[in-house]
């Protein structure tokens, strides 16, 4: 069994229980998209409106459509779908996610996208214990037989360190101070 950490927006972390389908050893049996109100992505739509058609095999429209649903799938820790919306080229030969940070928020900078290629510049933030951490990084997409595929990207990362005032990099909408301070 798999253990998830999903962060919800009320700050709070919320756990996840995923078994794997005996029927088909590359498949996850997904958690009853109820339980996730929210989709890790940030969109503020449900998991099931959002995301969850992509890690059903959906091909993202868009390159941030798929950084958002990588992003979900980095957060639920669903690696085969990780490793399979990236490019062939690029892939890593095994993905193993289970020592992975917490992620909690997902900021798109800006994305842009020209004929078969795209552009995404994210920032994600992460738990760390204590405090937060960020992964900043200018990913490139490219777009083959319908389906976009992450190849590269530039990442930075550092400690985010909000002030008492300022927004909780949670994403819940709350101050600092008041949600995980």
């Amino acid at each position: 069994m798999h253990r998830l950490t999903r962060l919800c927006l009320t700050g709070c972390y919320t756990r996840y229980a995923l078994q794997p389908n005996h029927q088909d050893k590359h498949a996850i049996t997904m958690p009853d998209s109820s339980i996730i109100p929210h989709c890790p992505c940030g969109s503020q739509n449900t998991y099931a409106e959002c995301c969850q058609r992509y890690h059903h095999g959906a091909p993202a429209t868009t390159p941030e459509a798929l950084m958002r649903s990588r992003f979900s799938g980095f957060a639920l820790k669903l690696g085969d779908y990780v490793r399979a919306s990236w490019h062939p080229s690029t892939r890593p030969p095994t993905l193993n996610l289970d020592g992975a940070p917490d992620w909690a928020a997902l900021r798109i900078l800006s994305s842009s996208q020209t004929g078969e290629t795209g552009k995404v510049h994210f920032q994600a933030i992460y738990r760390l214990h204590p405090g937060w951490g960020y992964l900043q990084e200018h990913s490139q997409f490219v777009r083959e037989d319908g389906r976009w595929y992450y190849l590269r990207g530039e990442p930075h990362e550092g400690v985010l360190k909000p002030g008492r005032n300022e927004p909780c990099p949670c994403s819940s909408g709350r101050k600092f101070k008041a949600c995980c301070l």
